[in-house]
């Protein structure tokens, strides 16, 4: 299967109260807090609110599958919910459709993410000697409506003043040239870029033990599957407000 472009959203969230989450990577139970401070701090402003989880939702934590069905299911009350697409995700896809191999795809973490969906990853190769027998039975066995809910996820959210994306943008491009490659992989080109940037970052795929705050650049992964902490920024009247879990 030929990798298809992913969606590219514009959305105006000036009267909107809107929350980016950092990189979850299988940590259901920090999603689950994070949601609830979330909802904390929404219910002190009015109108409909709007969640942006940054990629990176499976993998390295222990509930891969677990995180995926919740981001299905429908958002809190009284708010929206847009997921972006991480190179996590991203490399998932590509192994079910044969451009990664198994082996490769584990160096991502993604043992943790086949034991979430009951597959025992030392196991398997045991059970299928073959590679291809291996990569069947796995591709077979992961939910589809998974699989399609990574595929359709959208790869970068802009709005006027700021723009959400996993990993960054090439500060060499304009936004309407950016891949999907650089949107969910770049790293040093973009952390290290003295171009200015034409509007504020949100972005996670780096990770720091905290959130990583610039003039036009803010950096929201800080470790969840090991630190612990989830963080979120509260985007609103011009203002960023930090919390984590």
């Amino acid at each position: 299967m030929a990798r298809q472009p992913r969606p590219r959203l514009t959305l105006d969230i000036a009267e909107t109260p809107t929350y980016a989450i950092g990189d979850i990577h299988g940590r259901y139970d920090l999603l689950v807090k994070a949601e609830e401070a979330i909802l904390r701090d929404g219910a002190q402003l009015p109108g409909r609110k709007l969640i942006v989880t940054l990629g990176d939702y499976v993998d390295r934590g222990p509930e891969s599958a677990q995180v995926i069905s919740h981001l299905m299911e429908p958002p809190p009350e009284g708010f929206d919910r847009i997921c972006l697409a991480g190179n996590h995700e991203n490399t998932m896809l590509d192994y079910i459709d044969g451009w990664v191999s198994y082996d490769d795809w584990m160096r991502m973490g993604s043992a943790e993410l086949l034991k979430s969906y009951g597959l025992d990853p030392e196991h398997l190769p045991l059970v299928f000697p073959s590679g291809a027998q291996l990569d069947s039975f796995i591709r077979h066995s992961l939910p589809r409506t998974h699989i399609d809910f990574m595929r359709a996820m959208p790869i970068m959210l802009d709005t006027p003043h700021v723009l959400f994306v996993h990993a960054g943008i090439d500060p060499a491009q304009p936004l309407a040239a950016q891949t999907d490659e650089d949107l969910v992989f770049i790293r040093h080109r973009f952390l290290e870029s003295r171009v200015p940037l034409p509007k504020l970052v949100v972005h996670g795929h780096t990770p720091n033990d905290e959130p990583d705050i610039r003039s036009r650049r803010l950096n929201l992964d800080t470790r969840a599957f090991r630190s612990g902490k989830l963080t979120v920024a509260r985007f609103w009247q011009g203002r960023v407000h930090l919390f984590s879990t």
